[in-house]
């Protein structure tokens, strides 16, 4: 089976790469990196012939409201006039658990954007609904820094590993098109104050996390449903402590 992965050079989209191509599957990565640009619409003829599938793991350039509308607005006009063409059977796109909840934020409101652009297209989907990935803790608390205190709300929040993610993105493609959604969450549901501390303590960093029910996540203010998927979720494998292990094992290698 060919499968394009757009964005197959990031984090989630290389992961992907790497598992269908164990599974013995033909895999383009298509990235601006190797010439291919959905905005533009430049390389995705020649990176879609002859394929049976394309995933959309690929992000806006900026999390900027406007920045980001364009960006899904243009990129899924091209992607889908391209898969047409190209008699594509199934795509596969990448979006957020909570997205309508998270609209105080604009990018979200792009990813509903980019959501309904794919029920529109006419082409058959899968769209598969994640939490945040473990490897966003630290930007989450860098966002959330002021000096040497770090205040965070605690709200749950449930997130997973990009490895993860990337096994059950993989999987959709394989699968028919099932013209709707699903979520994916991780393992263990956290205080998001919690969570953030023991992700500091274990980076060795001694920032004080302070616990702030009126503290923003970008912005938003959150409860114990916006960033947590609905019960019939598909749940990861792997646990924030054993993500934490292996990204010592690996600084330490």
């Amino acid at each position: 089976m060919k499968i394009v992965v757009i964005g197959g050079s990031g984090l989630i989209g290389s992961k992907t790469v790497n598992q269908l191509r164990q599974h013995g599957h033909d895999v383009v990565a298509a990235s601006p990196s190797t010439g291919v640009n959905t905005v533009t619409g430049e390389g995705l003829a020649e990176a879609f012939a002859g394929a049976d599938v394309v995933i959309d793991v690929v992000n806006s350039p900026s999390f900027e409201s406007t920045v980001a509308h364009t960006f899904f607005e243009a990129a899924g006009r091209n992607i889908f006039a391209a898969e047409k063409a190209a008699g594509v059977k199934h795509h596969v796109a990448l979006s957020v658990v909570g997205t309508e909840r998270l609209l105080e934020f604009g990018y979200f409101g792009a990813k509903l954007l980019q959501e309904r652009l794919i029920r529109e297209s006419g082409q058959p989907y899968t769209l598969v609904r994640a939490t945040q990935f473990f490897e966003f803790v630290g930007g989450i608390a860098q966002e959330a820094t002021q000096g040497q205190t770090v205040r965070v709300s605690p709200a749950r929040i449930q997130p997973m590993a990009a490895e993860d993610v990337a096994r059950f993105v993989a999987g959709a493609a394989l699968g028919e098109p099932t013209n709707g959604m699903f979520e994916i969450a991780g393992p263990d549901s956290f205080q998001l104050d919690h969570l953030v501390r023991k992700y500091l303590t274990a980076k060795g960093d001694t920032k004080e996390v302070v616990t702030d029910p009126d503290a923003r996540y970008f912005g938003i203010r959150l409860d114990d449903r916006s960033l947590t998927p609905d019960s019939g979720a598909r749940i990861g494998a792997i646990t924030f402590d054993r993500w934490l292990a292996d990204q010592a094992a690996a600084a330490a290698a």
